[in-house]
């Protein structure tokens, strides 16, 4: 499974701002994990941000995202889109296994 993850700020993006640093390990840690494959903000920046996810269940996902210091301090929330992929460009593919989920590394 595939995870769209799209935060929005729930206060003003300046009000968001102490937190970043947290935030970026946050984002950090997951991605070394492979929990996370891509993130960004989005344009403009405040609207939130966009992460796809792959390798955990719905309700792992949903405990990955209350660790995320914006949720926690209340200044974001996530909405979560769950996907099956079932067509994926060959240069993404090599990323997943068939449960959507990078492939195990030796």
């Amino acid at each position: 499974m595939l995870h769209l993850l799209r935060m929005e700020y729930t206060r003003t993006e300046q009000e968001a701002t102490p937190h970043i640093p947290e935030h970026i390990e946050f984002l950090k840690r997951h991605h070394a994990a492979g929990t996370f494959l891509v993130s960004g903000q989005t344009v403009p920046s405040t609207a939130g941000g966009l992460i796809i996810a792959a390798g955990v269940d719905r309700a792992g996902i949903e405990r990955v995202l209350v660790e995320d210091p914006f949720v926690r301090a209340g200044v974001g929330r996530y909405t979560i889109t769950t996907v099956a992929p079932r067509r994926v460009h060959p240069d993404i593919a090599a990323l997943l296994d068939r449960e959507g989920a990078p492939p195990a590394t030796s």
